[in-house]
């Protein structure tokens, strides 16, 4: 049986030109279902839990149409922006888009511009809270994949940083230290000691690549949310990273020796340690060279290249996602293997002499397109 599975989706708003400005006091007090983030550059929808691909394509790109007209209306030249991180400049200024939110004055205090990204959270329904631990286990040991796969801020300021993902390598992760919970009273105890010492401000100061998530976190849990993924512009790539997940945590359902606790062949007296040290290091190859980073595979303590874990990961549930009617929706991981990421064609087209902006600006057009040709032919007129 298919998992629910929702979007969180964050996204930049600007000109045609790529140049990003803040519209979100305009966007949320005239659009339903969008609401701010600590900068006004953002804006963020969610989509409601469903376990039907085809549905969750349209629930993608109707929100995405509402704001492009929305943002027409008030000037021809507003539209959205692709890329996750300040492409085309201003990151030395913060505009908050709610001045008296005291927990946004602690973020841009304690964090500056490194927070005001954009990104896709990916968020999979596991009502049982000890599946749901061994699914965070083993999803973020494999998370760095989902980065590289996704990765689309290899620009700052105008120029490229040398990172694929950008806004991985910058944004703040906190706490600096966050255990493979190894059961759901683990996760409790933890939280609430993380809130005690003042390391968490609140329950959803946990900003790491996979966490538990709930109604009444940490102690009713629903849903694993999948944080690491840059902003996916392609709605059938993310359908695709989305599919390639669910089915690694269907077949983690089948076969819960998985879990990385429990079939790493690293030493057992040091193996938690020695996970948590393989994943942030393989979390930040894969923000440097995503598709080409040069990882450490969980099971093993051996290298492995980014893309070959990726294809041996696609073989393996290549089975799950077929016996549950999901193959055609996986299959395009092969095309990003093949063609690259948003990053590296973006990194690409630099190279022949092209300018951020300009590629900036091509790629609005190409978003505006596939939107257009998304909805009419699944979805109902926007």
């Amino acid at each position: 049986m298919l998992l629910s599975k929702g979007f969180e989706v964050e996204m930049y708003t600007g000109k045609t030109d790529g140049e990003i400005i803040g519209l979100s006091d305009k966007i949320v007090k005239s659009l339903s279902g969008f609401v701010r983030e600590p900068d006004s550059r953002n804006v963020e929808y969610t989509t409601p839990p469903l376990q039907q691909y085809e549905q969750l394509l349209c629930e993608l790109v109707t929100p995405r149409r509402q704001l492009r007209h929305f943002l027409s209306s008030l000037d021809s030249n507003y539209t959205i922006i692709p890329g996750s991180t300040l492409s085309t400049g201003n990151s030395e200024v913060f505009y908050r888009s709610d001045p008296q939110n005291p927990y946004h004055a602690y973020i841009e205090n304690t964090y500056g511009t490194n927070v005001v990204t954009a990104s896709i959270h990916i968020n999979l329904g596991i009502s049982n809270p000890e599946t749901l631990m061994r699914a965070y286990r083993l999803v973020r040991a494999e998370a760095p994949l989902i980065l590289a796969l996704s990765a689309s801020s290899p620009f700052l300021n105008n120029r490229a940083t040398g990172y694929h993902s950008t806004r991985w390598q910058i944004f703040p992760q906190t706490p600096k230290y966050v255990p493979l919970f190894e059961s759901h009273n683990h996760f409790v105890k933890w939280t609430e000691t993380q809130l005690q010492l003042g390391t968490m401000q609140n329950v959803r100061h946990l900003w790491i690549s996979v966490r538990p998530n709930g109604d009444c976190r940490p102690y009713n849990l629903n849903r694993l949310e999948v944080r690491i993924s840059d902003l996916i512009t392609d709605p059938i790539h993310l359908l695709a990273i989305t599919a390639l997940l669910e089915s690694r945590i269907l077949q983690l359902q089948q076969d819960p020796t998985l879990d990385p606790l429990v079939s790493s062949q690293l030493p057992s007296h040091s193996r938690h340690d020695d996970l948590v040290a393989i994943i942030d290091a393989n979390e930040k190859q894969a923000a440097k060279a995503s598709l080409t980073a040069q990882l450490i595979h969980w099971r093993s303590g051996q290298p492995i290249n980014a893309s070959d874990w990726i294809t041996q990961l696609y073989n393996e549930v290549l089975p799950i996602a077929k016996a549950n009617g999901i193959a055609c929706f996986l299959a395009p991981i092969k095309q990003i293997l093949r063609e690259g990421n948003q990053a590296q064609s973006w990194l690409k087209q630099l190279e022949t002499g092209q300018d951020v902006s300009h590629v900036i600006a091509q790629t609005i057009q190409i978003m505006k397109r596939q939107e257009q040709a998304l909805q009419s032919e699944l979805c109902q007129p926007a």
